[in-house]
């Protein structure tokens, strides 16, 4: 491939690695996007500087940095980007279109480690609550408390749960098959609760598809049907009903997102006594350390617990 001496050339680098990268790698396609964001950023900023990716050295990749910094963005994001340079240029070096990688030795910003935003037991029983009671017909209330009860007994991510496929809840199932990030799949264990509510839904969508197909519209092979071209509800809608069941609650829509419930299955499962490996099965996280982050809420949990409830500490 020759060298990419204008923008478009380096487009052209980009797509070849995000290709390789679903590929070999079998990365999800938000992951891809990701990459697609930072990478394409990158060129453009390179682009007016009178470079591009192939005659880019360390000097300039630093100063990209410097100018993601100056524009406000956070250490996170700016690790990011760092990644999917580093990697970009890793695979341009393995191809034999740059003899160096530039990005290699620049130190990143590294990330701030946040405890992930958690919810009571109360809290949720608030909102599996407010979801039930939430939307304009019958089948819309059906849907949206199957749709919390659901992610709140698997802690399945957002883009997991809007995709999944009606044929994995078929027959009433005690564990549905999920296939989460790089195209990996694991098994996940369905409340009584969840299995109720799904049972609920898929009677009315059944009776929904019945009506499609006198209609002659064909029916949606996913769980959650959407009118969009992808064919299921959006992340976006999803995250939108978050914030208004929330708020139907009585719950600060600012504290709960669909990845909060997420954080709260791990949560109240590990204040259960569960094991920290099976939480990490669960959640289909390929690193433990990824998992262990849990155990700070619960000595917070812990510790607040001691402080308020001991009899010593309430009378110092």
């Amino acid at each position: 491939m020759p060298e990419p001496r204008s923008k478009a050339e380096s487009d052209r680098w980009i797509s070849t690695f995000l290709d390789a990268q679903a590929a070999d790698l079998g990365a999800a396609r938000n992951t891809r996007l990701a990459y697609g964001r930072d990478l394409l950023d990158f060129t453009g900023w390179l682009d007016r500087q009178g470079s591009s990716l192939a005659t880019a050295d360390r000097a300039k990749v630093e100063a990209y940095l410097v100018h993601c910094d100056a524009q406000g963005l956070a250490k996170a994001t700016r690790a990011r980007r760092l990644s999917s340079i580093r990697q970009l240029y890793r695979f341009a070096f393995d191809e034999g279109w740059r003899s160096d990688n530039p990005a290699l030795r620049i130190s990143g910003p590294g990330k701030v480690q946040r405890l992930p935003k958690t919810l009571s037991a109360d809290d949720v029983t608030r909102l599996l609550d407010a979801a039930a009671s939430k939307g304009r017909t019958p089948a819309d209330r059906l849907r949206n408390r199957a749709l919390f009860e659901l992610l709140y007994a698997t802690g399945m991510r957002v883009s997991e749960l809007v995709t999944l496929p009606v044929a994995a809840v078929r027959g009433d199932p005690r564990m549905i098959l999920v296939r989460g990030k790089g195209d990996k799949e694991r098994m996940v264990p369905l409340s009584t609760p969840a299995r109720s509510a799904l049972v609920d839904w898929l009677a009315q969508r059944d009776r929904d598809d019945d009506a499609a197909r006198k209609a002659g519209k064909p029916a949606s092979k996913y769980l959650f049907p959407g009118p969009g071209a992808a064919g299921h509800m959006t992340r976006q809608h999803f995250h939108l009903m978050v914030k208004d069941v929330a708020a139907l609650a009585g719950i600060d829509p600012a504290r709960v997102t669909p990845h909060t419930l997420r954080h709260a299955f791990a949560t109240h499962l590990l204040a259960g006594g569960a094991d920290l490996r099976v939480i990490q099965t669960l959640l289909g996280h390929a690193d433990l350390a990824t998992t262990e982050i849990y155990t700070h809420v619960l000595d917070d949990h812990l510790k607040d617990l001691v402080l308020n409830h001991h009899p010593l500490a309430r009378k110092r």
